[in-house]
């Protein structure tokens, strides 16, 4: 290969494909076959080919959820559509069924309509997604990261340890010392930082992390009920229970209730998000309030900042929890 920006047709030659294989990967096409897109991808990757001008990206900015779940998602939409109604944007929504990784027929759709940036939602792309996307100088921004993203990925997320730390140690300052926990699936990093800043909270205050008190769900109402009755079940069951997300605090109210006992009277709940239901549920809900709103402006405003050339004071952004005190916290048998 000569040197210089090779052209289409040695490209295609190395990758044993003809001249308008190649042209097509470049334009977003689908018809091409998975293998052929990614290995004529990295090779345009390595020779640095960069293709001639096409005109501006459209007017678009694509957001991409891991799963799509009401109020949660909403806070996000909101946030991305108020960057994107201030940049005079619209809105591509889709949702990848619970995969970590969109298909390869959304990548195919974004190559086709060039968004001047992509949000990922609790997501990542694998390599080869990445590698078309920057062939294409389409940037993306990874929000609440289920892993940890690879090197170079900007991602914008919240400080889950410290959400989990604040939310047991307010119960241990409550006097309780048998607390419980029902958080996130495990592959996802958000979980574990939280379970992590459980247990950091309990043997900072010199209490013993006890696994039979800890349950994994995987942030639906349902894993907070079934998980809350199985708990509350115990020989000597908790006094408070930490849940990882709201949606499973409110699962743990009905456990609770059903087995007749009172919230926060019997058993005091912490939640996390501060969705705007936990103010109206009865109690309403104490929680950690994770910015969801702002996270995903942040994430939004990240993706068009790439997206213009410009060059950030960083990629990696975690926004501060706070704790939200509201009444399904009590001391531990208050006096009377």
């Amino acid at each position: 290969m000569r040197g210089g920006t090779p052209t289409l047709a040695e490209i295609a030659r190395e990758a044993g494909v003809s001249t308008p294989t190649v042209s097509k990967v470049l334009n977003g096409r689908a018809d091409v076959a998975p293998a052929t897109r990614a290995r004529v991808e990295e090779l345009l990757q390595r020779h640095g080919y960069r293709r001639r001008a096409a005109g501006p990206p459209s007017r678009l900015f694509d957001l991409v959820f891991h799963e799509l779940e009401s109020a949660w998602a909403m806070e996000v939409i909101r946030g991305v559509e108020n960057v994107a109604r201030e940049e005079k944007l619209h809105v591509v929504l889709s949702e990848s069924a619970g995969a970590l990784s969109p298909g390869q027929s959304w990548v195919d759709g974004v190559l086709a309509r060039r968004p001047c940036g992509v949000v990922l939602v609790l997501s990542d792309l694998d390599t080869v997604q990445r590698t078309q996307l920057a062939s294409r100088e389409i940037p993306f921004v990874v929000l609440d990261p289920a892993g940890d993203p690879a090197d170079g990925v900007p991602a914008v997320g919240t400080n889950n340890w410290l959400g989990g730390v604040t939310a047991t140690r307010h119960l241990i300052d409550l006097g309780h010392v048998r607390i419980g926990l029902i958080g996130g699936p495990s592959r996802m990093l958000c979980s574990r930082a939280r379970l992590d800043g459980y247990r950091a909270a309990l043997e900072t205050a010199g209490l013993r992390f006890d696994p039979r008190l800890v349950r994994e769900g995987d942030f639906h109402f349902e894993a907070g009920y079934s998980a809350g009755r199985d708990l509350l079940s115990l020989a000597t069951p908790p006094t408070a229970v930490f849940a990882g997300n709201d949606l499973q605090a409110l699962g743990l109210y009905e456990a609770a209730r059903e087995l007749g006992l009172r919230v926060p009277a019997d058993l005091s709940v912490v939640g996390f998000d501060d969705l705007p239901l936990a103010r109206w549920v009865g109690p309403p809900l104490t929680t950690i309030r994770q910015p969801l709103v702002a996270m995903a402006e942040t994430a939004a405003r990240l993706a068009l900042s790439l997206g213009r050339g410009e060059t950030p004071a960083t990629t990696r952004v975690d926004l501060a929890t706070s704790l939200v005190i509201r009444h399904s916290t009590a001391a531990l048998n208050p006096p009377v």
